[in-house]
């Protein structure tokens, strides 16, 4: 006989599982879109053009991974009672697949219409986004300490705020490189929206690690 207190811990255990995975996946379409930024950088088309389509493809498996991870909630049903948690984190991480595909998706056109960025600047806009990957790192890391309790959570988040605080500073000065540039008026307008998404997902993964925290107190 399995008592309703015990029911309650499986099906938080099971949510958790489910949340991973779907932030794994997550995970992979950021590393992926990277991917497409160093090829950019190195001007190899033809592996810009694979990883920007590997892009797409991981922004359907996230957005078919949110539905499954919903779908499970909803069969979990009301001996969860913390599930809109849940739901509120697959959410906010869905959204940093969004952010990514419109990346990949800027870089491509700049690569189709033979748009050219001085390497330095490109550089740059490599090194912000490290930064940003350094932010998604503590995101997952700060998820990995579900397991151990609400402590371990919050001292993890807080490394995410900080990690957040300098993509910011980064984006800042970048941003400024970027309209003192010699660039033409359409390369500059996609530099800025490039850089503008990609401290977008770093905002977006501080939304995900204040997710985690809520998720901390409902486990």
């Amino acid at each position: 006989m399995v008592f309703p207190i015990e029911a309650e811990h499986r099906a938080k255990r099971r949510a958790l599982r489910l949340c991973q995975e779907h932030l794994r996946k997550v995970m992979n379409i950021y590393r992926k879109t990277v991917q497409v930024m160093d090829a950019y950088l190195r001007n190899d088309k033809v592996s810009l053009q694979q990883l920007y389509k590997e892009v797409q493809d991981l922004g359907d498996e996230v957005d078919d991974s949110k539905r499954a991870v919903a779908q499970e909630l909803v069969e979990i049903g009301t001996i969860l009672i913390s599930r809109e948690d849940f739901l509120r984190f697959t959410d906010v991480t869905s959204e940093i697949s969004d952010v990514c595909k419109g990346i990949a998706f800027r870089i491509y056109q700049m690569v189709e219409r033979g748009y050219e960025v001085p390497s330095t600047l490109l550089q740059e806009i490599v090194d912000l986004a490290g930064a940003v990957s350094d932010t998604a790192s503590m995101l997952r890391d700060t998820f990995l300490m579900l397991n151990y309790g609400s402590p371990k959570v919050l001292e993890k988040a807080k490394d995410v705020e900080i990690a957040e605080r300098k993509v910011d500073d980064k984006y800042r000065s970048l941003e400024i490189a970027i309209l003192e540039s010699k660039l033409d008026i359409q390369t500059l307008l996609l530099m800025r929206d490039i850089i503008q998404l990609l401290e977008d997902t770093a905002d977006k993964i501080e939304d995900a690690s204040d997710a985690a925290r809520i998720l901390a107190f409902a486990l």
